[in-house]
């Protein structure tokens, strides 16, 4: 299927499979005309770097790690490694933080509506 295609099956846009195969994670094959050309499989593919973008995981740690997913009848996992869960970590702690920095500027608008 061609570029447009994919796009179309997958809910993401021609510009996203192409930054995506800039990064490394996707790599079409290419037909006598130049044009790419994705299978069944690179829909797939493209589900399980969504789902893990949608995590909060950047590119590069997808690329690294883009083979440890595994597609079953709850949808995407990743089979953990000593490294990944590493970096899972690291991605929970940021969030974390992220959170609490969150909850303390909720707290001073409040502060600054109730004047207190």
């Amino acid at each position: 299927m061609l570029i447009s295609e994919l796009a179309k099956l997958t809910g993401v846009s021609a510009r996203a499979l192409r930054h995506y195969e800039e990064c490394g994670l996707l790599v079409p094959a290419r037909n006598s005309s130049g044009y790419r050309q994705y299978s069944a499989s690179d829909a797939v593919l493209v589900a399980r770097i969504r789902t893990m973008i949608a995590a909060g995981l950047g590119t590069s740690v997808i690329r690294r790690y883009l083979d440890c997913a595994r597609t079953g009848d709850r949808g995407t996992f990743l089979e953990l490694c000593p490294d990944l869960r590493a970096e899972l970590d690291a991605v929970a702690g940021r969030l974390d933080a992220r959170q609490a920095e969150l909850r303390e500027q909720r707290r001073r608008l409040s502060a600054l509506v109730s004047g207190a």
